[in-house]
């Protein structure tokens, strides 16, 4: 899912931070809830996490399936083989092998020299600037995609300065998921390359080697598994990419899921849509299991040292004009696309001004895509996330005590089940909650709080994998001292626990709310034409003719980035490690 796979890339730096504690693995409920009664336990918390996926997740998915390869009683499974056989879909699938693939290594390309910097040098601004290139990764899609059209597209700087246009070309597509993915690459390598203790490179040059030698034999190979997570973690990304080509790809490109939303919502082919929402399924599973093994090969495979310990101040001019030269690109390819978006949200027909902004609170003439003011979708789309992260928060850190024993077949079950949403289209799971959520007692197509439930089954991932290495990281001691003391368990998780866990509680709530306001992909098929989120919004008015509408999509997203954008900020404040990594 658009925003759901992004929380792969927050597993990691959690996951570290436990580590580093040194503390017993035996944490959360395992401490005290031992033997038969610690599995009663554990089944009781996991109730709820497998209800709500069961019922909002697997019903739905379920549903769409069987009604696209089941037909009077009986499975058509012959219709994988028609629908993978024809042309256009192989096409399909073409591109979205190829252009993932290419973003994945252009990305690598220019985020490589980022991790680098981030990691070795120490300069004025490093933190906020580690801050403000990660705001790409926490924008909507959708955003994404306004931001290169403001840059490349008709009117745009590109257009307007040299006549160069790349919207609706391929061009677009990569260096847009460059921009969103660029901090991926610098969080998760350059977080791994920074505890790397550089005297095992400079003990290799003392025995002989050159510099590009020493880093090839000693720090590449250290590097490999970090480099080939981020490696996944991107292709994972721009594999199921859907807001990005909806924007900036025009008719003549798809991916898989942008293909399942065509065939779902225009040519209301069912069939096709469900065989290509199981290969897609199938393909980002079999990519999930790949990272989870490079995850596994890393953490075993290296002794890190402190990051502080192995950041300096550039010396000598060359160091300093490799580090201008990279913070260049970096700000080139990250902030200035932000910078453009905000441009054009203010240059209004009659010079610089709020005109765009002014023109959100007048209800559209086009009462087929908007019946209420643009600006409504402001509040719609903060009530939604305030739910949607209520829900997740209860949800997720249910598992996560769950799971906090990394022990039996049960417990990893769970903890794949609640990774599903990954491997699944989310246009599926929108049109799915359509489908199947229409009879009592579930009956709720036209209830609020379809879009929150939607827009949950994409913040538990993010719950779950910020809280659970925190809860595995709290010494089990500390519970069984309060224990001795006469404390029940609920009381000693009170007053051991949560005052450990409160940080990451805040992260995780953050991380939900931001995921849950830039929801698209099945918020696109729940929200209704009276009750639109922001990036709903965005896409209508960039489906609409001029210049007006245009504005004010630019104006929409401009807000929803600033909203992002001050999320982020807080949580790199609010943050569960010394490092400050999300």
């Amino acid at each position: 899912m658009d925003l759901a796979h992004r929380e792969v890339a927050v597993d990691k730096e959690h996951d570290a931070a436990g580590r580093r504690t040194g503390r017993s693995g035996r944490g959360g409920l395992g401490g005290w809830a031992r033997g038969g009664w610690g599995s009663w336990v554990r089944l009781g918390l996991m109730a709820g996490p497998v209800a709500f996926f069961a019922v909002f997740f697997g019903y739905p998915v379920a549903a769409i399936v069987g009604r696209g390869l089941r037909e009077g009683g009986q499975w058509q499974l012959g219709r994988i083989g028609q629908v993978l056989s024809d042309p256009d879909i192989l096409q399909v699938l073409w591109f979205t092998l190829w252009q993932a693939a290419a973003s994945t290594a252009l990305t690598l390309a220019l985020a490589l020299p980022g991790a680098y910097v981030f990691a070795r040098f120490d300069f004025p601004g490093k933190r906020l600037l580690r801050a403000v290139v990660t705001v790409p990764f926490v924008l909507p899609t959708v955003v994404v995609g306004s931001a290169f059209l403001a840059l490349a597209g008709r009117g745009g700087v590109l257009d307007a300065w040299w006549g160069v246009r790349l919207d609706t070309s391929v061009w677009a597509i990569l260096l847009a998921h460059v921009f969103f993915n660029y901090a991926v690459v610098v969080r998760t390598v350059g977080g791994l390359w920074s505890q790397l203790d550089p005297r095992q490179e400079e003990a290799a040059r003392v025995l002989g080697a050159g510099r590009l030698a020493a880093w090839r034999r000693v720090t590449l190979p250290a590097l490999a598994p970090s480099v080939a997570a981020a490696a996944l973690i991107v292709f994972l990304f721009t594999f199921t990419s859907f807001g990005v080509i909806q924007v900036l790809g025009g008719p003549r490109y798809a991916t898989l899921e942008v293909e399942i939303y065509r065939q779902t919502a225009t040519l209301l082919d069912l069939p096709t849509a469900a065989v290509l929402t199981l290969v897609q399924f199938a393909a980002v599973a079999a990519l999930l299991a790949v990272h989870a093994w490079s995850l596994r090969k890393r953490e075993t495979a290296l002794s890190l040292v402190p990051a502080e310990h192995t950041a300096r101040r550039p010396s000598g001019a060359g160091q300093w004009a490799l580090l201008c030269s990279v913070l260049g690109v970096m700000v080139l390819l990250t902030v200035a696309p932000l910078l453009v978006l905000m441009v054009r949200a203010f240059d209004g027909p009659e010079g610089w001004g709020l005109a765009f902004f002014r023109a959100l609170g007048a209800q559209q003439q086009d009462s087929a895509t908007f019946v209420v003011a643009p600006v409504e979708a402001i509040g719609n789309s903060l009530a939604y996330a305030a739910v949607a992260t209520a829900i997740a928060l209860v949800v997720g850190g249910l598992a996560a005590a769950a799971l906090t024993r990394r022990a039996g077949r049960l417990v990893r079950g769970l903890d794949a089940l609640l990774m599903l949403p990954l491997g699944t289209s989310a246009v599926t799971v929108g049109f799915g909650f359509l489908v199947a959520l229409d009879e009592p007692p579930l009956d709720l197509r036209s209830s609020w709080i379809l879009v929150p439930l939607a827009q949950a089954l994409v913040g538990v991932p993010f719950v779950i994998r910020t809280m659970l290495p925190v809860l595995r990281a709290v010494d089990v001691r500390l519970r069984e001292a309060a224990a001795v003391l006469g404390a029940s368990p609920l009381r000693a998780w009170g007053e051991v626990d949560f005052p450990l866990v409160r940080r990451a509680l805040l992260v995780a709530a953050g991380f939900a709310f931001t995921v849950s306001l830039g929801e698209f992909g099945a918020t696109v098929f729940i929200a209704r034409p009276d009750t639109p989120t922001l990036p709903v919004a965005v896409a209508r008015m960039l489906g609409r003719a001029g210049e007006s509408n245009y504005g004010q999509a630019m104006a929409l997203s401009t807000i929803l980035m600033l909203v992002c954008a001050g999320v982020l900020l807080a949580l790199e404040r609010v943050r569960t490690d010394g490092q400050g990594e999300l």
